[in-house]
């Protein structure tokens, strides 16, 4: 600091100028730690689906916008169809064994596959 009269005497922030170089960005601190749900039930379904195999993804307690941007996300990365039926995501084919992989990428800390 120069000797300027028009600054104030003590700065009580003035030792920390330098730290703000070595503190973690926004950006880093958002991948350092991907955030999701805690828990995913995932199971394999087939009854009042006219014989047809579907992987329903149950509890894991995403808001609405969010759950399209799941599902999404699912589709590209197996190559298969999907919905939203009320919470559950729908994936078509027996996914069960591709699936827990995918979940914990995007943050979901406990899968149980059922």
């Amino acid at each position: 600091m120069s000797d300027d009269p028009k600054r104030p005497f003590n700065n009580p922030f003035g030792s920390l100028a330098g730290i703000k170089d070595s503190l973690p960005r926004a950006e880093e601190r958002a991948k350092a730690e991907p955030k999701g749900p805690a828990k995913a039930v995932v199971r394999m379904e087939r009854v009042g689906r006219g014989g047809k195999e579907v992987t329903v993804i149950e509890q894991l307690d995403l808001p609405v916008k969010a759950r399209d941007e799941w599902l999404k996300a699912l589709k590209e990365a197996l190559g298969c169809g999907g919905s939203i039926e009320g919470t559950a995501l729908v994936l078509q084919g027996d996914q069960r064994e591709r699936v827990p992989k995918l979940l914990e990428k995007r943050g979901v800390r406990r899968v149980i596959v059922g």
